[in-house]
């Protein structure tokens, strides 16, 4: 994985997060998730610690409000399933604004809008604070599967391959005069949708016969299978201040957790 694989979530800075090692940030995310998923979603009130803690670390490595805000638009589909609950979900009736509306509906959106939205967040502020191969690192720091990780690696490679193809299909289009203005050209889209796919499967099966002429193999064990060349060395190790650093997030909402049990 190389410097030409940096995601558009990442950000570049130099601050105390972003130095913190990988595997550490993603201990701290999962823990912070599953303490969030785990409170009671009548603790209102506990949520909006949860947000503050979040807006805490945002502002420790020096992340804009807004650069998270947009990238908080990738949930809009869950936003608009949780709108609809109110309306579905049986149960006791109450009005709002004139519109009879689900209790439990009610409640469920709110647990669906609360908790998803934490979560996203959370993984804004670790992708925009990690960098694709160090991610990769982490994972194998925390003992996945190797092959699972060689995985997830050629696949963040593959997606580069495909990024690049649809691009020049789409340079070709405009070259020809073609612009989708409307329905009649769903057709023209369609086809390139599975143009693009026959040209990615048959890329994959080269991509696959070179691995192979180089000594890969999805069986191997220890390193799933590729050669000393493709392997993610990662020589990281996180020192106890650097864990008790990324502790600090999902011990916090702990706390708060446990509070939002008991004034419940």
């Amino acid at each position: 994985m190389g410097a030409g694989h940096t995601h558009k979530l990442y950000r570049r800075g130099v601050s105390p997060v972003h130095g913190l090692p990988p595997h550490t940030k993603l201990a701290a995310v999962l823990a912070f998730v599953v303490v969030v998923v785990s409170t009671p979603r009548e603790a209102v009130w506990a949520f909006g610690g949860y947000a503050v803690l979040l807006g805490g670390v945002a502002a420790y490595a020096r992340i804009p409000t807004g650069f998270v805000l947009r990238r908080l638009l990738i949930e809009i589909p869950f936003v608009a399933f949780a709108f609809l609950m109110p309306f579905v979900v049986p149960g006791e009736q109450t009005e709002i604004l004139g519109i009879s509306v689900s209790v439990p509906g009610l409640w469920g959106a709110w647990n669906v809008l609360a908790k998803g939205t934490l979560g996203v967040a959370a993984s804004v502020l670790l992708a925009a604070t990690t960098e694709l191969r160090e991610l990769l690192l982490g994972l194998q720091r925390l003992r996945l599967p190797p092959l699972l990780v060689q995985i997830a690696s050629f696949m963040i490679r593959y997606g580069d391959v495909i990024t690049d193809e649809m691009r020049r299909m789409s340079v070709a289009r405009r070259s020809r005069g073609f612009e989708a203005k409307g329905v009649r050209q769903w057709g023209v889209l369609a086809k390139s949708a599975g143009a693009l796919f026959i040209r990615s499967y048959e890329r994959g099966e080269r991509v696959h016969l070179a691995m192979v002429s180089r000594g890969y193999s999805p069986v191997a064990s220890g390193t799933g299978g590729a050669p000393r060349s493709m392997w993610i060395i990662d020589e990281v190790a996180a020192t106890r201040t650097q864990w008790a650093r990324a502790a600090a997030l999902p011990a916090a909402a702990l706390v708060i957790c446990l509070l939002g049990w008991t004034l419940r």
